[in-house]
């Protein structure tokens, strides 16, 4: 019955619409409801259908029908408007009009149908983005004047000027073309004048509450583009300022407020912002009374009151990141900004994740500003990169207070409360695996939802401290340990929190201050790691003691007996058998060793040998009680320490002693099995295995180049294993069939062999003796790993293998290197080995095999980057094969794949382009690849490849008329040599075509313009760039989506200079992102 729907040729049937709509979402069978969705999906799709859209709003008594009609009618408007005839669009505009005026002028259906009126309001502001102002000029005055004949139609014109101004301003990039953006902008700007005296108008007159708020709605909207003089030079400030006191419009005013504070325009208007701010905090202290306890209140308030805090948050931050400098000019101004501030203080203790987050982004921000001004005032005499510590360390003596910059006494108070807000609220590091979980026990899980928090306390807490007197800081954080010792404080919490804001001001004091600090810490940490009884208890002290000791790397290098006694006590941790204590322990001295590696293999004073050689002799006791992966962890460490030995022969000695334990087992392994292979094939036996190649895989990841006597031990038996064990998994998966591979027996064995191509991966991409790889560890490899990945079956196959090879080629990267001829001999066969055989694998969907995928482009791109000439020796079949899976790769829709297809494409054009057979290759490829770049740059799907896709299609435009083609693209045998004067002619035409016939909603005139932008735009990448965002929104394919990838490359940027600004001030950077900045060399 419903099928009559989609018959064009007779009356269109409201009630039978009406009755398939509430079939979609009634409660019938579930073939019902796939039925009407399957009509109402067709119906949809039927170019034809919008012009029934105003009888199915006519007529129809279900509101769901309405809405579906809308749906048709704002996709005709996005997508197909102006391919409408004119007296079309026209009977459009002027119906969706006329039913706003009808529904909105009468109170009763206003209410009634607001959420109708909203969706036309939104299909109205849809033709205005592409009828207003040059095919509707009069639509600003007529909303104006109309608004003046009701109040209810007043309150909805509000909110279709709030939607066109947020349209407009704030989502337009990405929606629209930056010419349209121009012209609807200066529009707005223009016709403004008419718009706020609507507004000041209601403000000043109405007694309706609705359209006060939808008028506040509105300004709030406009406020931050309005030109200043109709904030400044007329009276919508003090009628703000008298609206906010008034419950029912206090959080609307004062978003509106907040949007003023924002603004900045010079000094002209200061006057104006102290008289805000200044009336402003009067009226607060009537709202909220100083020592109101804000987190007490938030908590038990009303959505209305929370949001209130929320708001007051958002304002305070803004006024004072623009404007607090003019309010430190007077002491009057001062008295109130102190109040202010301690307003924000008191805010920042709420305990909501977002308030939090707004008010840490403004401590963030002053204290940079104090920083920086401070550091503006030192001498170059006494500046150092430690920044303001160091004067302040040297005029200590002298009384701290008086050495202090005039800016830093104003905000002495309001940072000393802010240190014990940081201090309170500081977040688990990522260091900490013993935390207290929601029943009030402990457990040695991580905190997820909390370490960006933590992050950005962090951040905050080091700028704090690095402004203020160290003495100050020290005082406070002893007095708050002193609390623990005695009892007052005692929590775990409130010990952890103590604790990890000690170890995140590392480097932020000048080295005797911070001696002098750790040792009191430590000390006191020991004692109450003494007095306090409870095996959880003393849990947490240990963890604390653990990260706080890790975070002072430069303490424990001055201080060798110190140091000693720190690991020693590590080293008792690790027979603690309570939950995360060990696994710390084992963290917490890799990270010491690698902070002070050249201390445990020289001789220190009072020493009768290197320390390393006293933890050599006492391994087995130190790591009896760890875990395989704890042990893991461990040798790693150790590994660093022989690293730093500079004697050779010692280096071996030491090496050769780590080893003895595995290497015994291993030779104990190894000897059984040449006496019966069978003895491999146990499953003790294999973990067993499993085990020393991961303590091989971890000491070759630290020791690098001076690992090569270990696993030249090693290396043919460890080869001869994985042969027999990749046998054993063929074997099982022919008789098992592809289940076999998904057994625990199967999976094990299969462990082994990627733990080997880790090993061998981990120390190719060590070593530093290229010449020695080549000759004497790849030949071995060929046939047991090469061979093995060419024969296996697909389950079999591991793609450890892929990134093995990538990393060997990537290896010999200089051109000078003498190896890489033979390397470049070697790609064919590793080509023969894993190409045809890994692409049957992965092409069959985007789905199976997803870590075959991305190593094999990988291999694919270090082959074309480092031995490109190897691809000259390849058939045409098998260019083409790698042509063709590298348009696969970038077609693929999971990122990574994509990336690398693209990366590997733009290295290959710009290696061909150099090449002697630069015609040859863009004679076969040059159409296909633009034809596929073109198609998956307008694929929603491939958004975040945009960057590259202008990369590769700037390259192709700028190479068609850059000498290096000097044979036509076109097909001569068809068209002629002279059918084009140049490439340059034929590719335009070829892409006007192209994007012609792919695009029939662009008129031809749309598409040339954009062929010739893209031509004339070519050598400079930003306008280029542009050229394409404007044509994807022209072609529709990204309309009303979310774009940020398109300018992704702009965001990256403004990150990595925020990143640069933060390390031109000491530890506002994490110990831990700084690995080379502290480590002992």
């Amino acid at each position: 019955m419903a099928e009559k729907l989609l018959d064009f040729t007779q009356p269109f049937d409201v009630g039978l619409l009406d009755a398939t709509v509430a079939a979609f979402y009634g409660t019938g069978s579930k073939d019902e409801r796939a039925a009407a969705e399957r009509i109402l999906r067709q119906l949809q799709e039927h170019p034809d259908t919008w012009t029934r859209v105003v009888t199915i709003l006519q007529n129809s008594g279900n509101l769901n029908s309405k809405f579906y009609a809308l749906q048709v009618l704002e996709g005709v408007i996005k997508y197909r408007w102006n391919a409408l005839p004119m007296e079309q669009r026209d009977g459009i505009k002027n119906y969706i009009s006329d039913l706003i005026v009808q529904l909105s002028s009468n109170e009763s259906s206003f209410r009634h149908e607001r959420l109708y009126v909203n969706k036309l309001n939104i299909i109205l502001v849809q033709v205005l983005k592409h009828e207003w102002p040059a095919r509707w000029p009069r639509f600003i005055p007529d909303l104006v004047s109309a608004a003046k004949s009701s109040e209810t139609l007043c309150e909805n014109c509000m909110v279709i000027l709030k939607l066109l101004s947020e349209e407009v301003f704030d989502f337009s990039r990405g929606e629209m073309t930056q010419n349209k953006i121009k012209e609807l902008k200066h529009s707005l700007n223009s016709e403004f004048q008419l718009i706020h005296e609507l507004c000041q108008y209601v403000l000043s007159v109405s007694q309706r509450p609705e359209l006060i708020r939808a008028t506040l709605a509105t300004l709030h909207a406009f406020l931050s583009w309005i030109p200043l003089g109709y904030i400044f030079e007329s009276s919508l400030l003090e009628t703000l300022l008298k609206l906010f006191p008034i419950v029912a419009y206090r959080n609307l005013a004062l978003q509106c407020l907040t949007e003023v504070a924002v603004l900045s325009f010079g000094d002209f208007y200061d006057s104006q912002f102290i008289k805000l701010y200044t009336i402003f905090m009067a009226q607060l202290q009537i709202i909220l009374p100083p020592g109101t306890h804000i987190p007490e209140a938030y908590g038990s308030g009303s959505d209305e009151d929370q949001a209130f805090i929320q708001n007051l948050a958002l304002f305070f931050t803004s006024f004072y990141k623009s404007h607090i400098g003019v309010m430190e000019a007077t002491a009057e101004n001062q008295s109130v900004l102190l109040m202010g501030l301690d307003y924000l203080i008191g805010i920042s203790y709420v305990d909501d994740t977002e308030v939090f987050k707004v008010c840490l982004d403004y401590w963030n921000s002053l204290v940079c500003d104090l920083f920086q001004s401070e550091c503006n005032m030192e001498t170059p005499a006494t500046a150092s990169p430690l920044g303001l510590q160091v004067g302040l360390g040297v005029t200590m003596g002298d009384g701290l207070g008086s050495q202090l910059s005039h800016r830093k006494q104003l905000y002495s108070g309001p940072l000393s409360k802010l240190r014990l807000l940081m201090i309170s609220r500081m977040a688990k590091p990522e260091e900490v695996l013993i935390v207290e979980d929601e029943n009030d026990s402990l457990s040695c899980l991580p905190e997820p939802s909390r370490l960006r928090e933590g992050e950005m306390i962090l951040r905050a807490l080091l700028e704090a401290i690095s402004s203020l007197g160290d003495m100050d800081k020290e005082i406070a954080m002893l007095k708050k340990l002193n609390k623990q010792l005695n009892g007052e404080e005692w929590a775990w919490n409130n010990l952890n929190t103590l604790c990890w804001a000690i170890g995140s001001i590392s480097g932020s004091m000048v080295e005797d201050q911070e001696n002098r600090f750790l040792v009191t810490v430590i000390r006191d940490l020991l004692n109450l790691c003494e007095i306090t009884k409870g095996k959880d208890n003393k849990a947490v002290i240990a963890s604390n003691i653990m990260y706080v000791v890790g975070q002072y790397p430069r303490f424990l290098r001055a201080h060798w007996k110190f140091l000693k006694t720190v690991v020693i006590k590590l080293f008792e941790f690790m027979h603690e058998t309570h939950p995360g204590v060990q696994d710390m322990a084992c963290d917490t001295f890799l990270k010491i060793v690698q902070k002070c590696r050249r201390k445990f293999v020289i001789l220190q004073v009072g020493e009768t040998e290197p320390f390393v050689c006293e933890l050599l002799k006492g391994l087995p006791t130190t790591i009896l009680d760890l875990e395989s992966h704890q042990i893991h962890t461990f040798y790693e460490a150790v590994g660093f320490m022989i690293q730093a030995e500079g004697d050779l022969q010692r280096r071996d000695e030491y090496l050769q002693k780590l080893m003895e334990l595995p290497n015994q087992r291993w030779a104990e392994i190894i000897g059984q099995a040449r006496q019966s292979v069978d003895y491999l094939k146990t499953q003790d036996i294999i973990k067993a295995v499993l085990n020393i190649l991961q303590t091989n895989t971890s000491v070759a990841s630290s020791l690098g180049q001076a690992f090569l006597s270990q696993i030249s031990l090693i290396y043919l038996d460890m080869l001869n294993v994985y042969r027999m064990y990749s046998e054993l998994i063929s074997s099982s998966i022919a008789d098992g069939g592809p289940y076999a591979s998904r057994t625990a027996y199967v999976k094990l064995l299969r462990s082994v062999k990627r733990e080997t191509l880790k090993l061998v991966e981990t120390f190719v991409d060590k070593a530093e003796d290229t010449e020695l790889i080549a000759k004497q560890f790849v030949p071995a490899m060929m046939d047991p790993i090469l061979g093995d990945y060419a024969r296996n079956v697909s389950d079999a196959r591991e793609s450890e293998v892929l990134s093995l090879f990538a990393t060997i080629i990537n290896n010999f990267e200089s051109d000078l290197c003498r190896l890489k001829v033979a390397m470049i001999e070697d790609v064919p066969r590793i080509f023969e080995a894993v190409f045809a055989c890994t692409l049957e694998m992965i092409t069959k969907n985007f789905e199976d095999y997803p870590e075959h995928r991305l190593k094999f482009f990988s291999l694919l791109r270090a082959i074309a980057s480092h031995c490109f000439r190897a691809l000259f020796t390849l058939s045409s079949q098998q260019l083409k094969l790698v042509m063709d899976s590298i348009i696969w790769a970038f077609r693929h829709t999971e990122r990574n794949v994509a990336e690398t297809g693209l990366n590997l494409l733009l290295e290959m054009l710009t290696n061909f382009q150099a090449s002697e057979f630069c015609n040859q290759f863009h004679q076969t490829y040059f159409l296909t690849i633009e034809q596929e770049i073109f198609a998956v740059l307008t694929d929603t799907f491939h958004k975040p490849g945009f960057k590259l896709h202008v990369l590769i299609l700037q390259h192709l435009f700028c190479l068609v008329d850059s000498g290096a083609l000097t044979q036509p693209l076109w097909d001569v045998s068809a068209l002629g040599a002279a059918a084009y004067p140049s490439n340059m002619n034929f590719v335009r035409d070829y892409t006007i075509k192209l994007l012609g016939s792919s695009f029939p909603n662009m008129t031809p005139l749309e598409v040339t313009t954009f062929v010739n932008g893209l031509f004339e735009t070519r050598n400079d990448l930003g306008a280029f760039k542009n050229q394409l965002r404007d044509f994807l929104i022209q072609s529709k394919e990204f309309s009303a989506q979310d774009n940020k990838d398109l300018y992704a490359e702009e965001a990256a940027a403004q990150r990595e200079a925020e990143r640069r600004r933060m390390l031109t001030i000491p530890g506002l950077i994490a110990p831990s992102e700084l690995q080379d900045e502290m480590v002992d060399t």
